[in-house]
């Protein structure tokens, strides 16, 4: 079974960007997993910090269990992402345990200093997970490495993949997403699910069907998710 990690520098992050496609994995029989570094706790103008972490966490485990995905969280605060080699031994024992074959995160420009340094855990943690080092859980190699597509991390982005996005999945991420009060647009007002809908119509154009997510490939691996 082909497992797929995707990990977001907040709960949400890779919902929005990667989750069409992790629907798509899922109706197809791969597991997937999204991992949220942090909670994203401080991003609402009415609600505390304590207040909004239980919501993102409960919004976070329902969009998942929505399109078929499983969820985790690290426990680290919106806005205050280590990038160190702590938290990158955290996600590594996620890899080795969960042994994913494909990794997505953040494009390493960004807007975000959660969203960097989010990538550069994953790209650290995939490496450090490769090593033969002394540990209980092993070692494993992912293979295929990708950046998704988030308007937040654009700064030279230009994806070099398209996968392409059925309308069974779509429909599914579409009834999950609006679970996420941000998402929506409650929070500071911006369309997040109008944009991210309208970038898979305007991808589908250039790849010819009539949705599609765009990636960029990292470093030399493999895609082996888009199909025929």
């Amino acid at each position: 079974m082909r497992t797929v990690l995707a990990i977001g520098g907040h709960i949400g992050d890779m919902d929005l960007t990667a989750g069409p496609t992790l629907a798509k994995l899922a109706l197809e029989g791969a597991r997937t997993i999204i991992l949220a570094c942090t909670y994203g706790e401080r991003g609402h103008p009415r609600l505390s910090p304590d207040e909004y972490r239980v919501q993102k966490v409960r919004e976070g485990e329902e969009f998942a269990a929505g399109i078929g995905a499983e969820f985790r969280v690290l426990d680290y605060s919106d806005g205050f992402l280590p990038a160190d080699d702590t938290a990158a031994d955290q996600i590594a024992d996620i890899i080795r345990v969960e042994k994913p074959d494909t990794i997505i995160t953040h494009w390493p420009k960004s807007i975000h200093r959660d969203h960097e340094h989010a990538a550069v855990l994953a790209e650290r943690a995939r490496f450090l997970a490769s090593l033969p080092v002394d540990s209980p859980l092993g070692r494993h190699s992912v293979a295929t490495f990708l950046h998704a597509d988030n308007w937040e991390d654009a700064d030279g982005f230009v994806p070099d993949l398209y996968v392409p996005i059925p309308e069974e999945a779509f429909e599914r991420w579409a009834a999950a997403i609006q679970g996420q009060a941000f998402a929506r647009g409650e929070t500071y007002g911006f369309r997040y699910i109008d944009y991210y809908t309208a970038l898979m119509s305007a991808k589908g154009c250039l790849a010819g069907v009539d949705r599609a997510c765009g990636f960029v490939r990292g470093g030399s691996s493999k895609f082996e998710l888009a199909g025929p």
